[in-house]
């Protein structure tokens, strides 16, 4: 087996998004050839409901996928084939766009005024670009988790990781999208197939993610929370990206970790992208957005 190395870890960056919802995005909007065939990743946690109220009002996408996963409060959707719902804790929302959609997501805090979740985009393929729409929405109920006897536990959204196979299926770039947990100090190697870009996002406590060519040292377990960390120690609310290896090492600092842990097959072909349409060329792009202003961008059939 061969362990990944770190190829840069990532802090994620505050922006605003929708009518004015403050977010972290994990990266985004710049070059895709470390994360292909994942444009974006978005982090909106908060628990300011002036913060997220304002929500994402109706806007277009076309050419790539959104995957939305909830762990706090509620996000209440809509578009323009009609459907409506409201997504809760744990439930996940992927959603092609294909040729076209408007929708629109309108997030709700819990009972304390919490609001978490991510948004990760992924990119269509050129041979579906402009394909049917479609929603696999999944309930938290129905995304298996398995636990190891470490202590160490996975939820499987999509793709298959020891012995279990979430429920989202039919994606072009084959994604595995796991959500991890591991206790305090626990080390655990996790099988990633070497073809693929991987990365992970840290969103609880902090783990050294082991270099396979130069192992470092991690924070011990007497460290306090204010110890300063060892010089790749990554802590919440960072991106790590790896480079090639068939598995992932995590050593879980002092209170424990937890992390999105992605990865998908890189399509490789050209992107043009401005804000929610992603295409391949100029021309394609432009035409989306002329559509977009006459009336024609959403297409029946």
């Amino acid at each position: 087996m061969s362990i990944r190395p770190v190829r840069r870890v990532v802090p994620s960056k505050p922006v605003l998004e929708g009518a004015g919802v403050r977010v972290r995005r994990a990266f985004g909007f710049g070059a895709t050839d470390e994360t292909d065939p994942f444009l974006l990743l978005d982090d909106f946690r908060n628990e300011r409901p002036e913060d997220y109220l304002a929500g994402f009002p109706w806007h277009p996408h076309r050419g790539i996928e959104t995957i939305t996963y909830v762990l706090a409060g509620t996000v209440e959707h809509g578009d323009s084939l009609g459907n409506r719902g409201v997504m809760g804790a744990g439930d996940v929302q992927w959603m092609t766009a294909g040729r076209g959609i408007l929708h629109q997501e309108m997030p709700k805090g819990d009972e304390r005024g919490r609001m978490h979740g991510f948004q990760l985009w992924a990119n269509l393929p050129a041979s579906l670009k402009m394909t049917a729409p479609r929603y696999q929405d999944v309930a938290a109920r129905d995304i298996p988790q398995v636990v190891d006897d470490d202590g160490t536990a996975v939820r499987v959204v999509c793709g298959s990781f020891w012995g279990k196979t979430g429920p989202v299926d039919g994606i072009a770039a084959d994604p595995h999208y796991l959500d991890v947990s591991i206790p305090p100090g626990v080390r655990r190697a996790l099988p990633v197939e070497t073809a693929r870009h991987a990365f992970a996002y840290v969103f609880e406590g902090g783990a050294t993610f082991r270099d396979a060519s130069e192992p470092r040292p991690v924070l011990t377990e007497d460290a306090g929370v204010n110890a300063p960390p060892t010089r790749d120690f990554t802590g919440d609310r960072s991106l790590v990206l790896f480079d090639r290896g068939d598995e992932v090492v995590a050593q879980a600092g002092p209170e424990g970790v937890r992390f999105l842990l992605v990865s998908g097959k890189p399509l490789r072909e050209p992107v043009a992208w401005r804000g929610p349409i992603v295409m391949n060329t100029e021309a394609e792009l432009s035409r989306a957005w002329e559509e977009l202003r006459n009336g024609t961008f959403i297409q029946e059939g």
